[in-house]
C-alpha cells in the first residue's frame, strides 16, 4: 500500500471511530478527537471533570468501537498494587506438588480504564507507572510484557473534591494529554435527556482492530515536520521554564517548574496525528498550537503566586504561546527584509 492510500485509510478509520463514539456521546467533540489522537499517537490520556459528565461512558464506548480487549479498574482508597498488576499464587499440580503461578491483574488488557484514579493512594497510583512507560510490569523479579497496543485512559475528579489524592508529577508526566471535560450546553443537555431516557440505546460497531492501530502508529511517526515548526514547538516548551533566558514574563512570574521533554514529544506527536487526520502529510504551526493545551497543562507547575492568584494553566499556555510567536516573528524579520 502506498503512502497516499495509507493516509486515506487512516483518515477513514479516524472518522469512522469518532462517528461510532458520537452515536452515544453528545457534544465533547474536541475531547473525543483528542482521545483518539492519544490512542493513535501511542500515548495515554487523563480526563478530568466532575462526576456525571460522561467520562467513563466515553471510554467504554471507545472500547466498543475497537476490536481490542478492555479492562476497568475502579480506584478506591483500599485498592492495592497487586489488585492492578496481579500476583503469584500457590497452586497444586496433579502430582500434589505446589508451585507459584502468576495470576494476571486487570492491567493485562489492550485498553485499560483507570476510573477515578485520584481516589487511590499514591502507592497504588504508581503501580501503573512501569506499565505506562515500558509496556511491561515486573512481578516477583520477572518482567511480563503487556499486550500491544496498550492504552491507559484514566479519569479523575478535580483535586479540590473531598477524598482525592493528587497524582504524583512523575505519574502525570506519563500521560500524553490531560483533557478537561466541561459541562454540556443546554442544547447538548436536551439531546442527552432525549437519548438516555428512551428505551433503545445506540449500538456501536467495531471498526478498527489492533494491527491497524499499530500500523497507523508507525505511519504517524513517518510524518515529516519542518525545522521551523519543530523549533516553534521546542520554543513553546522552553518558554514554560522561568529559568530560560528568553522566558516570557508570565512564565517568570507564575511558573515554578516548566514542561519536561515529554511535553515536546507529546506536542509534536499530537500535531502529527491532527495533520494526518485532516489528510495532510505535513505538520503546520496551527497543529502545534492546537495541541499545546492538552499536551502541556498537566506538565506546568505553578509557584505560590500563581496558585494564590488562581492562574488558569490554559490561559497561561495561551499567553506563553503568543509571546513565543511574537518573538519568533521578530527573530525572522531581519531575514525577510
Amino acid at each position: 500500500m502506498n503512502r497516499d492510500a495509507r493516509v486515506e485509510a487512516f483518515v477513514a478509520a479516524f472518522e469512522a471511530l469518532r462517528a461510532e463514539v458520537e452515536k452515544v456521546i453528545v457534544g465533547h467533540r474536541e475531547v473525543i478527537t483528542h482521545v483518539l489522537t492519544g490512542l493513535f499517537a501511542g500515548g495515554h490520556v487523563l480526563l478530568e471533570g466532575v462526576p456525571g459528565l460522561g467520562k467513563t461512558l466515553l471510554i467504554k464506548t471507545l472500547s466498543e468501537g475497537l476490536e481490542l480487549s478492555f479492562s476497568r479498574i475502579q480506584f478506591t482508597p483500599d485498592l492495592m498494587p497487586a489488585d492492578i498488576i496481579g500476583t503469584n499464587i500457590i497452586v497444586e499440580d496433579a502430582d500434589g506438588r505446589k508451585h507459584f503461578q502468576f495470576q494476571q491483574g486487570p492491567i493485562f488488557a489492550h485498553i485499560l480504564l483507570a476510573d477515578e484514579i485520584n481516589r487511590a493512594t499514591p502507592k497504588t497510583q504508581s503501580a501503573l507507572l512501569e506499565g505506562m512507560q515500558e509496556g511491561s510490569v515486573t512481578v516477583g523479579g520477572a518482567s511480563r510484557p503487556l499486550p500491544a497496543p496498550f492504552f491507559v485512559l484514566a479519569t479523575q475528579n478535580p483535586i479540590e473534591m473531598e477524598g482525592t489524592y493528587p497524582l504524583p508529577e512523575a505519574q502525570l508526566d506519563r500521560f500524553l494529554f490531560k483533557l478537561r471535560v466541561r459541562y454540556p450546553a443546554i442544547e447538548e443537555l436536551n439531546a442527552i435527556i432525549d437519548r438516555t431516557t428512551q428505551s433503545r440505546a445506540a449500538s456501536v460497531s467495531r471498526v478498527v482492530n489492533g494491527p491497524a492501530v499499530m500500523s497507523f502508529r508507525e505511519l504517524i511517526r513517518e510524518v515529516p515536520i519542518a525545522s521551523h515548526v519543530r523549533d516553534f514547538a521546542s520554543s513553546i516548551v522552553m518558554a514554560t521554564h522561568p529559568q530560560w533566558d528568553k522566558a516570557p514574563e508570565p512564565a517568570r512570574r507564575f511558573v515554578r517548574y516548566g514542561a519536561s521533554p515529554r511535553g515536546a514529544q507529546a506536542l509534536v506527536l499530537g500535531a502529527k496525528v491532527r495533520a494526518l487526520a485532516e489528510g495532510r502529510y505535513n505538520v503546520s504551526v496551527e497543529d502545534i498550537k492546537a495541541m499545546a493545551a492538552p499536551a502541556l497543562r498537566h506538565r506546568i507547575i505553578l509557584n505560590f503566586e500563581g496558585e494564590a492568584e488562581g492562574i488558569d494553566t490554559d490561559n497561561l499556555i495561551t499567553r506563553i504561546m503568543e509571546s513565543t510567536e511574537t518573538a519568533t516573528a521578530q527573530s525572522r524579520e531581519p531575514f525577510l527584509r
